[in-house]
């Protein structure tokens, strides 16, 4: 474990509008029309600003998603949702997800920047390249490109919407050539109350961690492990240093999918009870999207086989998330359980994405533990229901963190990059 560290943890809320479990929806606190009801977004937004949270994230994926496993197979456009929100808050940053691989870098720069001012300096850009063929058929494509292309491409985008933002400063017009992009444009929205919007990355593949390192002031990462999440920690600080910058600079955020009760008992209970009245097929098709091979053809009281768990044959055609993969293949190599003692052990322990089904106590000691062994500066939490699991991070957990001298008690800065400058320093283990 390192020295103590100074500053606090640095904690967002991935909001995935309902909640992380597809069974959210039938929450006695929402109705059919809550995803669009502003009256529950005011909520979401009133009850992160009231205990001084750093972020709320928004995901967002152009195209429905499968409701057999996806919790929220529609959603709402970030930046015109986070709109709405920035108008009833003050204080908590709005980080809205785009594609570099379906948007146009001019218009979306003008956007998140407008954006940026609506909010008086709160915004962030969770950048993804987007895989799978459902969003390349909204855009009159067969599939998406490979990998490497959607990395290639977007550095190239985060290029080209730097130097538009930074043009709303100087007044010079962008003359870019590039690969994928030809650009001469000035933007007509005056520069940002905070630089420049803050930028998120979110991808664990060696591409999207170089991507990290170079421009990212936050990681949204996927660590299943204490372990694996320092080794991921210290590799992308080193890639920042390599970049020029400080480690200090980027901000590993892992996310953290939660069941919270007033017992362990009651809380494993909530979890599993959510888990069954969701559909079916959710766990088996969650884990054939993630690992890429048809779940539903494995004996459920076998190991897996090991060509399931040998990294795809092909990883620039692969239609997952890599780093959700290697996260999942590491686990079940750890514990080698059957396929069904997995699919049982992910109501707790998460997938892709850590789990965590407990007391608010027993979190804190959980965050606690990482954030001073040097495996993250916060956690993006998950709520299994949104409608009363932001409740109990905001009424129990957080006190709980204040009272240890790991978060602070009142917002001492108003944009999100001064936030995030704000937490954490760096271990001097991670350098």
């Amino acid at each position: 474990m390192t020295d103590r560290r100074e500053g606090h943890v640095i904690l967002g809320i991935n909001v995935l509008v309902l909640g992380y479990l597809p069974a959210a929806w039938q929450s006695a606190e929402l109705d059919a029309r809550s995803f669009v009801d502003p009256a529950y977004w005011r909520r979401i937004g009133a009850a992160a600003e009231r205990d001084t949270l750093d972020a709320l994230f928004l995901a967002d994926v152009p195209a429905l998603g499968d409701p057999a496993y996806d919790a929220n197979p529609a959603h709402l456009e970030p930046t015109v949702n986070w709109g709405y929100v920035a108008g009833t808050t003050e204080n908590v940053g709005l980080v809205a997800t785009a594609s570099t691989t379906f948007n146009d870098p001019v218009e979306f720069a003008e956007r998140l920047l407008s954006f940026d001012h609506a909010s008086g300096g709160r915004s962030a850009w969770n950048i993804v390249t987007t895989r799978g063929t459902a969003p390349a058929r909204n855009f009159g494509l067969p599939d998406v490109p490979l990998r490497d292309d959607r990395y290639e491409r977007a550095a190239e985008f985060v290029d080209v919407v730097h130097a538009l933002w930074d043009s709303a400063q100087s007044g010079r017009e962008v003359r870019h050539r590039g690969e994928f992009f030809t650009v001469d444009a000035r933007l007509r929205v005056p520069s940002s109350p905070q630089g420049r919007p803050v930028l998120f990355q979110a991808g664990g593949s060696a591409r999207g961690r170089a991507l990290a390192g170079r421009v990212a002031e936050g990681v949204f990462a996927a660590e299943l492990t204490r372990d694996k999440a320092i080794e991921h920690y210290r590799l992308v600080k080193r890639l920042a240093r390599s970049s020029g910058r400080s480690p200090d600079d980027v901000k590993i955020l892992p996310g953290l999918l939660l069941s919270l009760a007033s017992t362990e008992e009651e809380a494993r209970r909530r979890s599993d009870e959510l888990h069954d009245r969701g559909p079916a097929a959710y766990s088996i098709g969650w884990l054939s999207q993630a690992i890429g091979y048809d779940a539903s053809k494995l004996e459920l009281d076998e190991p897996f086989p090991e060509e399931v768990l040998r990294a795809p044959a092909d990883p620039q055609t692969f239609t997952g998330s890599l780093g959700f993969r290697e996260s999942i293949v590491a686990q079940i190599r750890r514990t080698t359980p059957t396929v069904r003692e997995y699919l049982k052990q992910t109501r707790y322990t998460g997938s892709g994405h850590a789990g965590f089904v407990g007391t608010p106590e027993q979190l804190a000691d959980h965050i606690e533990d990482w954030f001073h062994s040097g495996a993250i500066d916060g956690f993006n939490l998950q709520p299994d229901v949104l409608a009363d699991g932001l409740d109990v991070i905001v009424d129990e957990l957080v006190p709980i963190l204040r009272r240890r001298g790991l978060f602070r008690h009142e917002y001492e800065t108003h944009t999100l990059r001064e936030h995030l400058r704000a937490g954490a320093s760096t271990p001097s283990a991670a350098l």
